[in-house]
């Protein structure tokens, strides 16, 4: 008996660890095939549509005047080529500014194994041109500089965060350890032709998991993205960071306790309703707790807390209007990955459940959009690049 818990504990493990391990091999995985189908998207306040993804060694923006329907031809946003990633949690991100500015980031990988660099790039003229791409932090070290994150404040200030391992660096040099890596960030105040930084948001964060970036109504921004609580506790911490560089509101956020000493690549989402209140999705394997999970987060817990799909569901999303809420997220059946959704018009309190889409081949991670009060999964595919879900 005690032989079969090991065992089923292991396995466990291993599906956890299964994404984090298949990026360490640069998506070489049996089974499912995969790719750096890893791309962004962004409604403008105009209706427009705008995408970023990965074309050879150059990451390139297209528009869409039509929701999705059709796509415009692809604009390089990096002039010369260079390396890109675009594989789970690390992808190309845009951005909107308020003057229809356009943000876009990536990473840029090293030669070293998990090592990059945060690049960015602007357009001032609607996508027509973009400025040559500089690298955002001032550590230019060989290291893990990774898993960008991009949200223009309420104010108009440009916000940037990523995963740095800058610290571990530092204390290896001297014999000591340190728990996972840090996230820091930069700020622009003047549409991206400069950064302000780099400003420390946490120490002892998952290397390798995405960040969620919230903007705020007075111009700063709540953080949500896992944490490394000791000894090594994987859920998720929550803070608000300013223009000036200032963190505070530090606090947990998720409570599963998964207790794993690797990345498992499951980044959160986070959302607000119209009165404020913060609904958010989120990923564990713990023992008790284990599969994609939605909840409001408050003071002290979750509230509302509820299970998303079934075991396989994985790299949930949202957004929210209002007091409507949708979550959509990937669920592999044996043969296909599924796109799944569940919608709520009373700010989480009762959900309706959706089957979107199918497909037999390699997919990206769903992202849920908000334009006009209205919703759309956008979903890239190797079948069906760039698809677009409108739902009611």
């Amino acid at each position: 008996m005690v032989g079969m818990r090991l065992l089923l504990l292991l396995s466990a493990v291993l599906l956890a660890c299964a994404p984090a391990l298949a990026d360490h091999d640069h998506g070489k995985k049996k089974g499912m095939p995969r790719g750096e189908l890893g791309a962004s998207a962004a409604f403008g306040a105009d209706g427009v549509l705008w995408a970023v993804h990965k074309d050879g060694e150059h990451v390139v923006a297209r528009r869409s005047a039509d929701e999705g329907r059709s796509w415009g031809a692809p604009v390089r946003v990096n002039a010369a080529p260079e390396p890109v990633g675009a594989d789970g949690d690390a992808r190309p991100k845009i951005a909107l500014g308020p003057a229809g500015e356009l943000f876009v980031t990536w990473t840029m990988p090293l030669s070293k194994p998990y090592t990059g660099n945060i690049r960015f790039s602007r357009s001032l003229d609607g996508g027509k041109t973009f400025s040559a791409p500089l690298t955002v932090h001032t550590d230019r070290r060989e290291i893990t500089h990774r898993f960008d994150a991009l949200a223009v404040g309420g104010d108009g200030k440009l916000f940037l965060a990523w995963v740095d391992k800058r610290d571990q660096e530092d204390l290896k040099a001297s014999g000591k350890t340190y728990r996972g890596a840090a996230v820091y960030f930069a700020v622009s105040d003047d549409r991206g032709a400069s950064f302000r930084g780099d400003f420390k948001l946490a120490d002892h964060t998952c290397e390798c998991c995405r960040i969620a970036l919230l903007p705020q109504a007075d111009g700063s921004l709540l953080a949500f993205w896992r944490h490394v609580f000791e000894p090594n506790i994987r859920d998720h911490a929550l803070a608000r960071i300013t223009g000036d560089g200032r963190v505070s509101e530090f606090r947990r956020a998720t409570f599963e306790d998964w207790k794993l000493d690797v990345c498992p690549h499951h980044g959160p989402s986070l959302a607000a309703d119209a009165n404020g209140r913060l609904h958010a999705v989120w990923f564990s394997q713990a023992p008790k707790a284990s599969g994609a999970f939605y909840g409001r987060l408050v003071k002290g817990g979750v509230e509302g807390g509820q299970r998303i799909g079934g075991k396989a569901a994985e790299h949930p999303d949202l957004a929210a209007d209002g007091r409507r809420i949708v979550v959509a997220w990937k669920e592999f059946d044996g043969q296909r990955s599924l796109l799944k959704a569940m919608l709520s018009e009373d700010a989480g309190e009762t959900w309706k459940m959706r089957q979107l889409a199918a497909t037999a081949g390699a997919s990206d991670q769903p992202r849920v959009l908000a334009s006009r009060g209205r919703f759309f999964v956008f979903w890239n595919t190797r079948q069906e690049p760039l698809s677009v879900t409108p739902l009611p």
